[in-house]
């Protein structure tokens, strides 16, 4: 590696530092507000700040161009420096080992919401602001990234199903350079979580709480303030309901909610959004059917949590508000097959990516024309517009590198002693970012009962997951790094 790229990778992960020590500010005036000890996130977070600023001064004058390489290797690191730096404070405020607060906060960044703490209750109201916060930033850090460095990277990747042209989403027809549209996704993003905040707010949550929520909602994240997470809140159907909506509609692409923000409809009408609606609404009243035979709720109330849930795991967010398990083997299927969907493109929530899905069947369909047709040419077309092949290989190699790195994660968890569901859904809410999944991982217990080994196993997967898989994977070919 030479000297240019160095600077390069430095100067950009200086950067991310720096914004991240900033935006660190706010568990620390919370702590303020609440009278809490937040000396020591002082002089860790100033401690951080001037660490990335001297690096920062090494290189200010210096421009950087990224190459793919080093696109790909800082968007790695980048993601092992969320990981230390919002670890940090987790270690020294709670009473847990160095690799749990790794895991932690790569779950927050990840917006998987997986969590290691029993008692979230007995938290200091700072470090839960603190995780809530991971997850806000972690969420729109994923479009930008998507939009960004991801699409240099690996320009195949799902965003690129969704841009098909007939959706009329296109980075340079939006805005002039990419930093533009990355500053109006944030504008975006603020929007729905200052519109989610204000109604929980009216609608009788805390605000402390509604902002938290808020936070963990648009970023399809799964981290709450209370033990029994949303379930907390579940007398209130007005809540669960405004949580739902929220969570439907940050799980779809952002660059549609730009578009409409401009006055055009075109990026809600693609067969993505149509068939990620269609999921939703379908798995939701077969789950209520479900849940009133298998429990004492009425149908409303079976409908209510059904929705929620469903739009939960879904988007990937990892809220619950009732414990799933209970409600019969027929509802925990439905569910791990929504936990292997994900949600759209482009959007917070991760999993497979609904668009992947259409693609696929799709090209199944169309090769079992081949075989009936043999001298036919069929094409295969998303949202009216013939997919070329690479992007139909790319998307093939997903697949197998998903399956392929979810059968090693189960393969070790197995080996190491638990359980096959526990293991095969573990694997499966870590990769896909989910957070809660079956049995010892279920909606109702957490992940305190992992070792530290297993621990770093699952952050790497959560980390490889966020990364859409290719992005990591690049970094273990030995060509990497010729010539590099």
């Amino acid at each position: 590696m030479d000297k240019q790229s160095i600077k390069n990778i430095l100067k950009l992960l200086s950067t991310v530092g720096m914004g991240l020590s900033i935006l660190f500010l706010l568990p620390i005036f919370v702590g303020a507000y609440y009278e809490e000890h937040y000396v020591d996130f002082i002089m860790f977070d100033t401690s951080f700040f001037l660490i990335n600023f001297f690096f920062y001064l090494l290189v200010r004058n210096h421009k950087v161009g990224l190459s793919i390489k080093e696109g790909i290797l800082s968007v790695n690191l980048i993601w092992i420096l969320l990981g230390i730096a919002g670890g940090i404070p987790l270690y020294i405020y709670t009473d847990i080992s160095v690799m749990k607060a790794f895991f932690e906060a790569v779950s927050g960044f990840t917006t998987t919401g997986a969590t290691i703490y029993q008692d979230i209750e007995a938290l200091p109201n700072m470090i839960l602001m603190h995780r809530s916060l991971m997850h806000w930033i972690g969420g729109m850090g994923i479009i930008v990234l998507s939009v960004g460095l991801l699409s240099l990277i690996n320009p195949n990747g799902s965003l690129t199903l969704f841009k098909a042209e007939s959706t009329g989403i296109k980075l340079e027809k939006i805005t002039p350079k990419i930093k533009d549209t990355a500053t109006q996704l944030w504008i975006i993003y603020l929007l729905f979580t200052a519109t989610c905040t204000f109604l929980l707010t009216i609608e009788g949550m805390g605000f402390f709480d509604a902002i938290n929520h808020a936070f963990s909602t648009i970023s399809t994240g799964g981290f709450s303030t209370k033990n029994s997470s949303v379930g907390y809140f579940a007398q209130d159907p007005l809540i669960l309901w405004t949580i739902t909506f929220f969570m439907i509609i940050s799980g779809i692409n952002f660059l549609a909610h730009l578009k409409f923000m401009k006055g055009d409809t075109i990026g809600y009408k693609t067969e993505e959004v149509f068939w990620y609606l269609i999921i939703f609404c379908s798995i939701s009243i077969l789950l209520t059917l479900s849940a009133m035979q298998k429990t004492d709720f009425e149908w409303f109330e079976a409908f209510t949590h059904a929705s929620f849930n469903v739009a939960s795991l879904l988007t990937t967010t990892g809220f619950a508000s009732s414990d799933y398990e209970l409600w019969g083997q027929l509802c925990i299927t439905l569910f791990f097959i929504v936990m292997l969907i994900g949600g759209n493109a482009g959007s917070t929530s991760g999993g497979v990516k609904i668009i992947r899905f259409v693609l696929g069947a799709k090209v199944v369909i169309a090769e079992i024309k081949k075989i009936l047709h043999p001298n036919a040419i069929i094409n295969v077309f998303v949202n009216h517009n013939m997919l070329p092949t690479n992007v139909i290989s790319a998307t093939f190699g997903f697949f197998l590198l998903f399956v392929f790195t979810n059968a090693i994660v189960v393969v070790y968890l197995y080996a190491n002693g638990y359980d096959a569901l526990s293991s095969i859904s573990t694997a499966i809410a870590c990769i896909g970012n989910v957070g809660p999944g079956f049995g010892l991982v279920g909606p109702a217990k957490n992940y305190a009962f992992f070792h530290d080994t297993d621990l770093f196993v699952l952050s790497l997967a959560m980390i490889i997951g966020r990364l859409e898989i290719y992005t990591f994977f690049l970094v273990l070919m030995p060509s990497f790094w010729k010539k590099f």
